[in-house]
Order: C-alpha cells, then sequence, then structure tokens
C-alpha cells in the first residue's frame, strides 16, 4: 500500500470540507420529498381547477358557434377538428394560467424560484444558505478585482 503523507491528507480533506460546506444544504434532505409533493399538486390542481375547465367551456362555446352558423363545419370531416383545436387551446391556456399560482406555492413553502441571471445554489431560502452564498459571493468578487 502506498502511504499519504500527513500534509497532503489534511491539505486534501480541508479542500473537500470547503467545496461540501459551501455546496451542503442543512434541509436538503427534506427538499425532494417536499418539491415533489409540491410539484404533484400543482399538476392535479392545474388540471381540475383551469385546464379541464376553460378546455371543456372552449368546446361549448365553439359547438354554440358551429350550431348558430358562426363557425362553418368543414365539408369532409363536420365539427370535429374546430372543436378538437377548441379544446386544446382551453386546455393548453388553462395549464399555462396556473404557473403564477403554483409559484407562489413554492415560494410559500420556502423554495426560492430561480430566473434569468439568477444562480442557484439553494433550492430554499434561510438564513444559513443566504449567508453562505453571500460569503461566496464576496469571495469571487475580491478574487475577481485584485
Amino acid at each position: 500500500m502506498a502511504s499519504v503523507p500527513a500534509d497532503e491528507k489534511v491539505q486534501a480533506s480541508s479542500t473537500e470540507q470547503k467545496s461540501q460546506s459551501l455546496m451542503h444544504c442543512p434541509i436538503s434532505n427534506l427538499n425532494n420529498e417536499e418539491i415533489v409533493k409540491l410539484r404533484q399538486q400543482c399538476k392535479e390542481e392545474s388540471f381540475w381547477y383551469r385546464a379541464l375547465p376553460l378546455s371543456l367551456g372552449s368546446m361549448l362555446v365553439t359547438q354554440g358557434l358551429l350550431a348558430n352558423g358562426v363557425f362553418k363545419p368543414h365539408p369532409k370531416f363536420g365539427s370535429l377538428p374546430k372543436l378538437a383545436v377548441a379544446g386544446v387551446l382551453g386546455y393548453a391556456v388553462g395549464t399555462m394560467s396556473y404557473i403564477g399560482t403554483c409559484q407562489k406555492k413554492f415560494t410559500n413553502a420556502g423554495f426560492q424560484m430561480f430566473g434569468p441571471g439568477q444562480k442557484r445554489s439553494c433550492p430554499h431560502i434561510c438564513k444559513e444558505c443566504k449567508a453562505k452564498f453571500e460569503t461566496s459571493s464576496l469571495e469571487k468578487s475580491e478574487t475577481s478585482v485584485s
């Protein structure tokens, strides 16, 4: 077996600890379960509260417009293509309209939403992680200035 000098062991372990401490999140083991639960809840609520009602409503309105003669049915396929397009568009608009509500749920649960230009270091907001992020940001800016 090859032995490693004690100096190298100390340097390696302190470097590993430093990188782990900057990337370690104190509640990281709970985040995945909470995120999965919130995502599932958002999917279900967006379907039942927005996507399905808007889809059915747009199809109903389209059928009414077809029945009143505002829209003309296709000579070969009838009213089916127009109803399908109305249903798909209603579903898409309903799903997208729930995005803001889901973002609020994640923010209220303590998770930080990331946008363009924001660094993704920890998926929640807490004093420990905020202090680590600010400290690492200051160190990086000082090294880039010098």
